[in-house]
């Protein structure tokens, strides 16, 4: 019996389990985003809003220029120290879209849609400088479309003054 005793008077005695810690709670990781603040979808021909949005990048200051693909229709640029695309997609006519329509939108180098304050601002001019831009383009187009049939006209002339001459 005694030692029964000891058993119960060392077991009382002994020392407490540590309390079991709680597992910290979950940090929360935001997701990623669906879709880039800022794009506009602006009723202009692809290609020349392609052209303006490159005449606005390598024209305003604090936008690094870094590289273009006409064939992806995208400008790789940084502004304030991010790194992004800016891309112009030509949108399918359908029953909402009835006019020449193209996307501007903006994406990290890897695809996939940005949501940075630079991202957005730098959208954000565009939207509001591109309409006067693709007119100015429109107009270089045009220009430039005429010098060539003039020139054209002007070469015919003179192969036909050259030939009357000959004979």
């Amino acid at each position: 019996m005694g030692i029964i005793v000891a058993g119960l008077l060392v077991t009382g005695c002994a020392t407490k389990p540590k309390p079991v810690e709680e597992a910290p709670a979950p940090v929360e990781v935001p997701a990623p985003p669906t879709t880039t603040r800022g794009e506009f979808l602006i009723e202009a021909d692809k290609n020349e809003t392609w052209n303006a949005v490159g005449q606005l990048v390598v024209n305003t200051p604090g936008v690094e220029y870094e590289g273009r693909s006409q064939m992806l229709d995208m400008y790789t640029v940084r502004y304030r120290g991010v790194e992004f695309l800016v891309l112009t997609k030509a949108m399918l006519l359908s029953e909402t879209i009835r006019k020449t329509t193209t996307r501007v939108t903006a994406t990290t180098p890897d695809g996939a849609p940005i949501d940075t304050n630079a991202s957005a601002d730098l959208l954000v001019m565009l939207e509001q400088k591109l309409p006067q831009a693709i007119k100015d383009v429109q107009a270089r187009f045009a220009a430039e479309a005429k010098a060539k049939a003039d020139a054209k006209k002007k070469s015919k002339s003179k192969s036909k003054s050259k030939k009357k001459k000959k004979t």
